[in-house]
């Protein structure tokens, strides 16, 4: 899928103290803007979350916060008696060259099932259906492989790489 030309792509770690924002582009500029400060190089910065229609989109950009603090079961007891189960993952990358911070956007809708179900995955992948399909991302992890929020935001990154 990326296929820079005459670009070497290279992970580094990066810590820091991320900034509270119900916007995940918001959270995903200002660490890309903080990344290029440190390495002086062209960085992208992806962060994601699972928003939850009767949750009030809850719980957003806080979702690894609350993966840790309540996990998939906490979330289900929210879920309890909800009728309205829609949900969606959205993902933010945020490219920044040093001249401009470009944002870059992906989704994927589903629901939130009734129970956690299968072994794959990661997060919140056990109690997520993709719409028009019964298994849950943890039940087919081809599934979120093709249609998640990650690789739409990445189609649409791309692009700037790999221009028709």
């Amino acid at each position: 899928m990326l296929r820079p030309r005459g670009v070497e792509l290279k992970h580094f770690p990066f810590e820091h103290r991320e900034i509270r924002s119900d916007s995940l582009e918001e959270v995903a500029r200002e660490a890309a803007e903080e990344a290029y400060r440190r390495c002086a190089r062209p960085v992208f910065v992806e962060d994601s979350g699972l928003f939850i229609r009767a949750l009030n989109g809850f719980p957003g950009a806080y979702s690894a916060w609350v993966q840790k603090k309540i996990g998939n079961a906490g979330i289900l007891r929210l879920m309890n008696g909800a009728k309205d189960r829609s949900a969606w993952f959205e993902a933010c990358i945020a490219y920044d060259d040093g001249k401009t911070v470009r944002a870059f956007h992906g989704k994927c809708a589903g629901a939130i099932s009734d129970a956690a179900r299968g072994g794959s995955g990661f997060g919140y992948d056990p109690i997520f259906v993709p719409e028009g399909h019964s298994q849950t991302f943890a039940e087919n992890i081809q599934l979120k492989n093709n249609l998640s929020h990650r690789y739409n935001s990445l189609l649409e990154f791309s692009k700037i790489f790999n221009p028709s």
